[in-house]
């Protein structure tokens, strides 16, 4: 009996191990399989979004040589050679590429030189320059519209050039161009984690959020390619060196020092051009050989007590490892019942906050649908404004009065200015907030919030004070600030209508680390009774309210870290103050 006890005593222990082990590689095994598969689904979603957002910004792009060919003035400056016209298409194109943030637009007559270009008047001016031997002037000449990615021969930059043929194959006048270059796409890329390219076929880089792989390659040049590029001068001179990353033989990356990458490959809608983008892998393997070893531990702490049972079954004490089991299990049987409860709560408050996202865009977008009506009447003034200096531009054009042509054109840029900064506010308005913090200038605030409302103001004949310019910026969600800011002032709005004197008075008070945006009128006050009741869903003082506005207000002023709280108004009605921190 005793050697037969012995001989237990070696096999446990032993058998323990083994198991041990193969649970250790089984667990790490699938474990980062899993961790693998989630990092690669996840980079998968991260490369979608941005080539749809490529493909949107180069689908605006590939509309303005559409939009160019239009012009009168540019077929006009093809077929009479004359200067006069190309200036005047010039100051046109300088002012269509400000306005789209096109790098270069340009105009390129039947034998490859630049009559016309939105640079005409800097260093780097295209005009008289000759670019019949790039391929997007004669791939365009011939098929009608070419894109082609090349350095630019005088600025350096790389861009995609866009190019569209004037007129018919057979009367061909001249070519479109309109340059564009990845800078804006990089920077926005550059706050997704990892890094991102855009290749050719031939797997030059393009595009990088890491600037030192730009025009290098993922996979060696043939001779012929060489010739190519060089015969065209697409790159100029750059060496087009291998790029510092590698691939594996498993289709993983490896980045400059070593490092394990994850790439996903997704093409660019209606180009040869694709996307990669790489994540490290290291983070999730760690996450995953971690919960391996955690997961190991408690295995293996099951099979010792499994084992102990048997140990002390076979040393007559199992009644004891028995009672242990029982309690081990209770023990696992409460944790899971407060996991599932942690995980219901969990699921409790997100379901709260998206309502609450979801009651707070209900009620920017009632704020929005209950003053569509005086912005109407803001955009339609300048709009029958616009329509009438235009006219009049075409009589003084007649009339050969350039001075007076001018004048009208200056007011109409003035005029479209205002409404789109109307229009820009009542988007940015609309548009679902993500609840981030960051500085936001109290003046641009005031001022949009003033867009969206002060024509309700003036149509009211409410007089109302603002604060001076110059004020702090603070820390919040401009969004969210601003919907705070014009829910108060629609409720000053409409407490102080009917008054003989209406007035309602915007102020700015500051310490040392906060600012009070005070909302005060003259109307007739909050009832007594009331108090900071007024502050409860459904609790209301106006006949036709919800009671919904002030509640929601002052939660997102909570989650902004600041208050919002009833004060006496010096104007005899009801003040409310908005205190945040300061940036």
């Amino acid at each position: 009996m005793k050697h037969v006890s012995l001989k237990a005593k070696i096999a446990v222990p032993i058998v323990i191990l083994l198991l041990m082990a193969g649970l250790w590689n089984l667990v790490t095994f699938w474990m980062e399989k899993d961790a693998l598969a989630r990092l690669e689904a996840s980079a998968e979603l991260v490369a979608r979004q941005q080539t749809r957002f490529m493909d949107s910004e180069l689908a605006k792009y590939r509309l303005l040589p559409v939009a160019l060919g239009e012009y009168s003035d540019l077929e006009d400056a093809l077929a009479s050679g004359s200067s006069a016209v190309a200036s005047r298409l010039n100051d046109k194109l300088a002012f269509l590429a400000a306005q789209t943030g096109a790098p270069v637009i340009y105009i390129i007559d039947g034998n490859g030189r630049v009559i016309s270009a939105s640079n005409a008047d800097t260093p780097e001016s295209f005009v008289g320059r000759n670019y019949g031997f790039r391929p997007y002037f004669t791939d365009a000449l011939s098929s009608g519209s070419a894109e082609y990615y090349a350095v630019g021969d005088l600025s350096g930059r790389p861009g995609l050039f866009l190019s569209r043929r004037v007129g018919s194959a057979q009367g061909a006048l001249g070519v479109v161009v309109v340059k564009y270059e990845f800078q804006a796409l990089l920077r926005v890329w550059a706050e997704d984690p990892g890094q991102t390219f855009v290749i050719d076929p031939r797997g030059i880089v393009l595009a990088s959020t890491d600037p030192g792989e730009e025009l290098r390659t993922f996979r060696p040049l043939s001779a012929v390619d060489r010739a190519q590029i060089s015969k065209s001068g697409q790159f100029n001179n750059v060496p087009l060196e291998p790029s510092r990353h590698s691939f594996d033989v498993d289709g993983m990356m490896r980045d400059p020092s070593g490092a394990l990458l994850m790439p996903v490959d997704e093409p660019i809608a209606e180009t040869k051009l694709r996307l990669i983008h790489v994540v490290k892998a290291a983070p999730a393997l760690r996450g995953a050989r971690d919960l391996a070893w955690l997961t190991s531990i408690a295995a293996t702490i099951v099979l010792s007590a499994i084992a102990l049972t048997i140990y002390w079954r076979m040393t007559r004490a199992a009644r004891i490892a028995a009672d242990r089991a029982a309690l081990e299990a209770a023990v696992t049987t409460r944790t899971a019942e407060l996991s599932t409860e942690m995980a219901e709560r969990e699921r409790a408050d997100r379901r709260f906050r998206e309502a609450r996202e979801e009651l707070a865009q209900a009620n920017r977008l009632a704020s929005l649908g209950s003053i569509t009506a005086g912005l109407i009447h803001e955009i339609n003034q300048p709009v029958a404004t616009i329509r009438t200096l235009a006219e009049n531009a075409q009589h003084h054009l007649a009339n050969a009065r350039m001075d007076r042509v001018a004048a009208n054109l200056a007011t109409t840029v003035e005029l479209t200015a205002r409404i789109g900064a109307i229009t820009q506010e009542m988007r940015r308005f609309a548009r679902r907030g993500k609840g981030e913090t960051g500085r936001v200038p109290l003046d641009g605030m005031i001022e949009g919030a003033l867009l969206l409302i002060g024509d309700r103001f003036r149509n009211a004949e409410v007089r109302l004070d603002l604060p001076e310019p110059g004020q702090p910026d603070v820390l919040a969600n401009r969004v969210q600030l601003e919907q705070v800011l014009v829910n108060l002032l629609q409720n000053a709005l409409d407490a102080v209508a009917g008054r003989p004197d209406p007035r309602v008075v915007l102020s700015v008070e500051e310490d040392e680390t906060s600012a009070m945006l005070v909302v005060a009128d003259n109307g007739s006050g909050i009832d007594p009774e009331l108090g900071e009741k007024i502050f409860s869903p459904f609790v209301t003082s106006k006949p036709d309210g919800l009671g919904l506005g002030l509640g929601i207000a002052r939660d997102i002023v909570a989650e902004l870290g600041g208050t919002l709280k009833i004060m006496p108004s010096p104007l005899g009605g009801a003040a409310f103050v908005v205190k945040v921190r300061r940036a």
